[in-house]
């Protein structure tokens, strides 16, 4: 699994590479070192009133660098991220260039802001920890490390923070060569017997995510060639924690990096006589090396600013906070009390960035809903059928209850199995697995993702969040090897779907599914048509219901812990997940925030989906209702009922829980206070760039890119 930003950036730079696209618009001279070597731009800071007499930074201008952007520079950056945002917006050649210009002399002028910010103010960290720094000590590892040119960069970043950056160098290195190494892999024979690894399946939120402080000491760049280094390796094996694509051998890497080189020769990134045996002396080696330190430095300038805009958000108490909560409750209840409409709408929005702190006096709610579909040939038939007896809306609500009762579920996770995921794990003891009534049932899946007792992983993964990850794939398994499985799913009706949701809430959340449960059983299918009627003459869809029942908390429900991890309120969310993962078919539905959002008035689903979320919502979170629509059954779990009618918030703000992961004063304080330490950390910079964008501290070259703006 890959780090996400380097993994995309990495592809970026190979798809550039493999196209050609720069000695195809002749972006280069026939002089090209020259031309690669022109100096762009000079930024120095230290030319302001800032660094002079008693300006704020004066004490710091001996040891602040101007710094220079060449060309290659540019070309380097417009090959990262310049050309994928040139295809992505309709840019010009022109507006790309400039854009690029304009992005590295504000960066240059922000790193320099960074370095005299830090060595006036240190930096302090999320625990209000604060480290110094100074001219002294800077000058001392400047002497210590002498020949590192990022050295006046990394003496402010920790042990830590240098290992997590040189990962981070080595795993873009890694990903950029695996995107192209597929070109020279030989390919395998189709295999006879049928396999799903080729059916694609989403998977849970965060799967794949590494934790953002991880890294491997012992990481290696895999080039198949050269010098086997601490930087790289020609051999995989050799490499830490890397994961070779598949198929891989030293030859089929030998011929990518050999790409890689040529695609930076071709783009005059490759100079003459470089040792291209080794890649941490190629000179584009040390130009994304010193990009990657300058983004950390950053990164760390920006975390410090924003601790400080989050203590003012904590001073008096949370006061501030409060006061922020306490608005936007009345804002909302001003709005929504008059205006239903508008109120919906903003249901529609809710996500854990986005809260509805007020409801009017009715009904409002959320589902997950977990469809069990027709099969092709019972919905063929279902559509073929008349019409019950004087229904002139055509209702074939006879004809369903019979094919009803023939609807087989399977278990839609065989597509998690094979090809390159590292999804699959055979479940030992110690793993608790939940096997219903099948003791051959032994796979789970993200061995690395599945939280421990105390929330977390003890991997370099996050913990999936929501997911208890105890339930078996309900089939069989046949492990062929070289990570390729035979998987055959069991079928299984709507009462053995209940009966599984039921023991598998009781195995792994501790809770029991009852309170006034109803389960119509065999007679549900014989109904007579006139059944479905009212005196009316309408459906009464009252008497579609086959099951409906609750979730028994041992306490009232709390709507301010259903994402807290432990909770009876979370654990009873996450096996109603996990199952709509399992057998769900309406994939819209899955990794939603709280599910579908529900009215109590008329809404756009079909009347019987309407008529029984509406009654999962009225009975509040944790009840669950089936019934069916023309496309199968729904299995209906109440997430979230906004009570109504009080005056004052569904949510409770409670600012000893801002720091538990997972209440909802945890996710409302860090949504807010992400956004105003957001705001607060662009502003600084704006303003940084602002005051030292002129023309005494920046001297910029256009004239020198203009052969490359002017392609047309």
């Amino acid at each position: 699994m890959k780090r996400k930003y380097q993994a995309i950036a990495a592809v970026s730079v190979a798809a550039v590479l493999t196209c050609g696209v720069f000695a195809g618009c002749d972006l280069v001279t026939q002089d090209v070192a020259k031309n690669m070597n022109q100096e762009i731009a000079v930024i120095d800071i230290t030319k302001s009133d800032d660094f002079t007499g008693e300006g704020q930074f004066a004490d710091y201008k001996s040891v602040i660098s101007p710094a220079t952007i060449y060309k290659r520079d540019m070309m380097m950056t417009y090959m990262t991220s310049g050309y994928s945002a040139m295809q992505q917006s309709g840019w010009s050649y022109a507006d790309t260039f400039e854009a690029i210009c304009d992005s590295l002399v504000n960066q240059q002028i922000f790193l320099q802001y960074a370095q005299a910010y830090l060595l006036k103010n240190g930096y302090t960290n999320e625990n209000g920890e604060t480290t110094p720094y100074t001219v002294e000590k800077l000058n001392t590892y400047l002497e210590e490390n002498e020949g590192d040119e990022v050295a006046y960069l990394s003496y402010y970043l920790t042990e830590e923070e240098r290992g997590q950056t040189e990962y981070n160098l080595k795993v873009f290195f890694n990903n950029t060569l695996d995107a192209q190494e597929p070109n020279y892999v030989k390919g395998t024979e189709d295999e006879e017997d049928e396999d799903t690894s080729s059916d694609s399946r989403t998977t849970p939120t965060g799967i794949g995510t590494e934790d953002e402080d991880y890294y491997d000491p012992n990481y290696k760049i895999f080039t198949g060639t050269g010098k086997t280094t601490d930087i790289s390796s020609a051999v995989a094996a050799e490499c830490g924690s890397y994961e070779a694509v598949e198929g891989s051998t030293s030859t089929s890497r030998r011929s990518a990096y050999g790409d890689f080189l040529s695609g930076l020769r071709n783009n005059s990134l490759l100079r003459k006589n470089e040792d291209v045996t080794d890649i941490s002396s190629l000179s584009y080696y040390k130009l994304q090396r010193k990009t990657m330190y300058e983004s950390a430095l950053i990164s760390k300038l920006t975390e410090s600013l924003e601790y400080y805009a989050e203590q003012k958000l904590k001073e008096d108490d949370y006061a501030w906070a409060k006061a922020l909560f306490n608005e936007q409750y009345n804002e909302q209840k001003g709005t929504y009390e008059k205006d239903t409409d508008a109120f919906e709408t903003a249901l529609d929005s809710v996500s854990d960035t986005n809260f509805l702190l007020y409801t009017p006096d009715v009904k409002y709610g959320f589902v997950i809903n977990i469809l069990l579909p027709f099969s092709a040939t019972q919905s063929a038939q279902l559509s073929k059928a008349d019409a019950d007896f004087g229904d002139k809306k055509g209702n074939k609500f006879e004809t369903r209850a019979r094919l009803l009762k023939g609807l087989k579920a399977t278990d839609q996770r065989g597509a998690w199995f094979g090809g390159d995921t590292e999804y699959p794990f055979e479940a030992a003891e110690e793993d608790g697995a939940y096997k219903g009534e099948s003791e051959d049932r032994n796979w789970l899946f993200f061995k690395d993702q599945l939280a421990g007792a105390d929330g977390k992983t003890d991997s370099e993964y996050e913990p999936v969040k929501n997911y208890i990850g105890k339930y078996t794939y309900n089939g069989t398994v046949v492990d062929k090897g070289d990570g390729k499985y035979k998987t055959t799913p069991n079928k299984i009706t709507i009462d053995d779907f209940i009966d599984e949701m039921k023991g598998y809430m009781k195995a792994a959340a501790e809770l029991d599914i009852t309170d006034d449960t109803k389960q119509v059983g065999e007679s549900y299918y014989t109904h007579p048509y006139t059944d479905y009627y009212g005196a009316d003459g309408k459906p009464d869809y009252s008497k579609f219901l086959y099951y409906e029942g609750k979730v028994k908390f041992t306490e009232d429900y709390d709507v301010n812990k259903i994402f807290k991890y432990g909770t009876e309120e979370n654990k009873a969310f996450s096996v109603i997940n996990e199952l709509s993962f399992a057998y769900n078919t309406d994939t819209a539905g899955l990794n939603s925030y709280l599910g579908y959002a529900v009215s109590p008035y008329k809404t756009d689903f079909v009347k019987e989906f309407e008529w029984a979320a509406q009654k999962a919502v009225s009975g509040g979170a944790g009840t669950i209702t089936v019934a069916p629509s023309d496309y199968g059954w729904h299995i209906m779990y109440c997430t979230f009922s906004y009570a109504g009618g009080k005056e004052h918030s569904v949510y409770t703000f409670n600012k000893d829980e801002v720091l538990t992961e997972g209440t909802f004063s945890y996710q409302w304080f860090e949504s807010l206070k992400s956004s105003t330490a957001s705001n607060y950390a662009s502003r600084m910079r704006s303003q940084a760039i602002t005051s030292y964008d002129t023309e005494a501290c920046c001297t910029v070259h256009k004239e020198r890119y203009e052969d490359w703006s002017s392609i047309t």
